[in-house]
């Protein structure tokens, strides 16, 4: 006969209060990196002068004024050049994820394509912003609104390649737990349009790109793959990250072959530093993980908290990085170091999950299941794993809520927190628990944030 389910335990007033102060910390840390914001705040016009981050453009001189781009951000940061540019503006075209084309365009058009596998809607996109930036002149002026995402949003194959090739790459690449930069080092070598390249297609226009950085450290040609930026990685670079992650078996023929003739030097490298068609580009960072994390820490202390922001350069696996801040949750409460209670510790960055299970979940949730794990039993604490972009891995949940009862929790509905962490099935766990974070798409995307709060 089974077991007689446990009685759920109730949440403490103060793990109840902890969580009503996080939902308004989370608010704030995604209102100081909303994307139209953060454009408008670059970009400045008076009469024909478009002010860029300090640098001045006579707009009377540019015979037409396109805009091109893509990532999760990519509507709001379009709309926000429309708003700026005016009558100024000829049109464009944007690629989102699929669920973000949320906000109205009137002359930029906004087209939803595959993230994180790139499909054919992507390419299509990509491909007739490639042929618009080959057909600019010298007296033309390219806008390019550039976030998280971009690099599967912009799916060009180089030639000799398929999608079907650059899909296969990427979700082994995904699945192995390669880092961003791993990732984009590969798929710049496997594209027509990123590494520099849609700079290259425009040169002589000028060119201004607004980046919404979702990499730790803010690398600009590991954003989106760095269309607009010189490329500081090579061919032999994009075989080293197979090699490491034990994928030169894995990869599609076709991504082998162009990889080592790369290396070899028989495919021309992607433009690097110095290159001539830099010479007219202007690339600027509107918004990134630390702005997010700096404002969440000033609403934590307007709320009463003790805070600090720990990095915002956060790597790892996700589920070793969890017991590390379980580890500082516990200090805290115990000792009071780093921070006496109440206490409010914020670190940004982007772990990794390497899938050995066929469960559904992401890194954040991942990371708190991890974290669940290591706190049972401590009282009035949170560790807390959030995707600023609203959606964490493929799931529609941006993270999840870690406290000191969550273990008891879940065996009081009959589910085994350390099965579905093997399983890599987060999503399935923290739903069942009502401690998934479900903000929906957020228009906004600037890495990962991790919370730390203790009564």
């Amino acid at each position: 006969m089974a077991p007689k389910p446990l009685e759920m335990p109730s949440l403490d007033p103060k793990e109840l209060r902890l969580r009503e102060d996080l939902r308004r910390i989370i608010q704030a840390a995604l209102q100081e990196v909303d994307p139209a914001q953060a454009v408008r705040h670059h970009l400045r016009r008076q009469g024909d002068i478009l002010e860029v981050d300090g640098r001045q453009y006579d707009l009377a001189r540019f015979r037409r004024v396109f805009v091109v781009g893509g990532g999760k951000a990519g509507a709001p940061m379009a709309a926000a050049v429309e708003e700026v540019l005016g009558d100024r503006l000829t049109g464009g075209l944007v690629n989102v994820k699929y669920g973000h084309a949320g906000v109205p365009t009137a002359k930029v058009e906004v087209r939803e394509a595959g993230h994180p596998i790139p499909d054919a809607q992507g390419e299509e996109g990509a491909r007739q912003m490639l042929a618009l930036a080959q057909s600019l002149g010298e007296d033309d002026l390219l806008i390019c609104v550039i976030s998280g995402g971009g690099s599967a949003l912009l799916p060009l194959p180089a030639p000799g390649l398929t999608l079907a090739d650059k899909q296969a790459i990427t979700d082994a690449l995904l699945r192995a737990g390669a880092t961003i930069n791993e990732l984009n080092a590969v798929r710049k070598h496997l594209s027509a349009i990123k590494g520099g390249q849609l700079a290259r297609a425009a040169y002589p226009a000028t060119v201004i790109a607004c980046l919404l950085s979702d990499v730790v450290g803010n690398p600009l040609d590991v954003i989106a793959s760095g269309p607009t930026t010189p490329d500081t990685h090579t061919y032999e670079d994009a075989l080293a990250v197979l090699r490491r992650h034990g994928l030169l078996d894995q990869a599609p023929p076709a991504v082998l072959e162009r990889l080592e003739r790369g290396a070899a030097g028989e495919v021309p490298e992607t433009p690097k530093p110095g290159d001539p068609a830099f010479h007219r580009v202007q690339n600027v960072v509107v918004a990134d993980n630390a702005a997010a994390a700096q404002a969440a820490v000033r609403e934590a202390q307007r709320l009463g908290y003790h805070t600090l922001l720990l990095s915002t350069f956060v790597e790892g696996e996700a589920r070793e990085v969890a017991k590390v801040f379980a580890g500082i949750a516990k200090e805290m409460a115990r000792h009071g170091r780093p921070l006496p209670r109440p206490g409010c510790l914020v670190a940004g960055g982007e772990t990794t999950v390497t899938v050995r299970g066929r469960g559904t979940g992401g890194r954040n949730q991942e990371l708190a299941l991890a974290a669940a794990l290591a706190l049972e039993g401590w009282e009035g604490v949170l560790v807390v794993g959030l995707a600023t972009d609203g959606t964490d891995g493929p799931t529609d949940s941006a993270g999840a809520i870690a406290s000191g009862t969550t273990v008891a929790r879940a065996r009081a509905l009959g589910l085994d927190p350390e099965d579905y962490l093997r399983r890599n099935d987060s999503y399935p766990f923290f739903k069942a628990l009502g401690d998934g974070l479900f903000l929906g798409p957020t228009q906004t995307n600037v890495n990962d944030l991790i919370f730390v709060m203790v009564a």
